[in-house]
């Protein structure tokens, strides 16, 4: 089985059962009108990266600034915000743990960049812990959705260690709120597709024809669109090149059939039952995924910096690729 991702508490995930997204909020100080917080998230999840955060707010409340992230429309007033990260080089508006380029990766492929934080100056809010209402409604942004969020739920203040070391201090007031990962609310056209081919055949088992439910050929952005017979933007076309006695061997190829953008912090999840083998990865990198203490037939992979880490938009570099070479051992199924 092979997963490719391009970045509800009650929801289950059988490859990551313990995963999930945690957002918090720490109120640090009241203002005349509402307070100022910092908002950090924490993608716990082993393989899937995340984007934009939204929610709705609980009365009238106003966004009069943020560092970190940014809105739509600054100082924005609509009922249910969207937030969009800053890229790396907004230098006069960055904090601690943030401006990633926009995804956050997963806690199996970056840990350091599984977390971001962003501060925010909420007015007409409340400026007490009686007043205060906690926004309701939060949403997760990711290829195919599939996320739901609990409600916000009031936790014990944070404590915070001063620059200098020498104090703690202690968040006004905390709430948090925890996203899941759930197939069963994900969009019923597949992101993504798999074809097979092997050096004993010249046939190929293409991906299945309008893998994402077929649409108008005129819609396409180039003729070469429709000669793929697949809506799916994403290709994971897996081909044996060899097979020995000892050893077999891989080339795993992923192919961006969009061209209106790149895909940052991809990863691809495989399993095989001979994974537990596996002696070389050329080009990505290859980390063991166990959902399952008893079995070890999983594998994260994705790519290395600066060379295959961004999946190009369509075209002639709209492609990245490994070589995997698995040794036999005679008690897992080869091939």
């Amino acid at each position: 089985m092979l997963l490719v991702l391009c970045s509800g508490e009650a929801a289950y995930d059988a490859l990551d059962p313990k995963g999930n997204i945690t957002i918090k909020w720490d109120l640090i100080s009241w203002t005349p009108d509402g307070y100022l917080a910092v908002v950090t998230m924490n993608n716990f999840q082993m393989y899937r990266p995340i984007t934009s955060p939204g929610w709705t707010w609980a009365k009238n409340e106003v966004i009069w600034a943020m560092m970190g992230f940014r809105g739509n429309i600054p100082h924005r007033c609509e009922k249910k915000p969207a937030i969009v990260d800053l890229l790396p080089n907004t230098y006069n508006q960055q904090i601690a743990n943030r401006c990633t380029g926009g995804v956050m990766a997963s806690m199996g492929k970056d840990p350091s960049a599984a977390l971001s934080a962003f501060q925010i100056s909420v007015g007409s809010a409340g400026n007490t812990n009686t007043t205060v209402k906690l926004p309701k409604n939060f949403t997760l942004v990711a290829p195919g959705g599939g996320y739901t969020c609990g409600p916000a739920k009031i936790i014990r203040p944070t404590s915070f260690v001063t620059n200098d070391g020498l104090r703690v201090t202690q968040a006004m007031m905390t709430w948090r709120v925890i996203c899941t990962y759930s197939q069963f609310l994900d969009s019923p056209k597949p992101t993504y597709c798999v074809s097979l081919s092997s050096f004993h055949n010249v046939s190929i088992t293409p991906c299945p024809s309008c893998s994402c439910g077929c649409r108008n050929s005129s819609n396409c952005v180039m003729q070469s669109c429709n000669a793929q017979n697949t809506c799916a933007p994403i290709n994971v076309h897996w081909h044996v090149k060899s097979n020995y006695n000892k050893y077999w061997s891989v080339k795993m190829t992923i192919t961006n059939f969009n061209y209106r953008f790149n895909y940052t912090q991809w990863t691809l999840v495989v399993q095989h039952s001979n994974l537990n083998n596996a002696t070389q990865v050329s080009s990505f990198s290859y980390k063991p995924l166990v959902p399952n203490l008893s079995t070890n037939d999983t594998a994260l992979f994705y790519g290395r910096k600066p060379y295959t880490d961004v999946l190009m938009q369509a075209g002639p570099k709209g492609n990245v690729h490994s070589d995997l070479t698995l040794e036999k051992d005679g008690k897992t199924i080869a091939l």
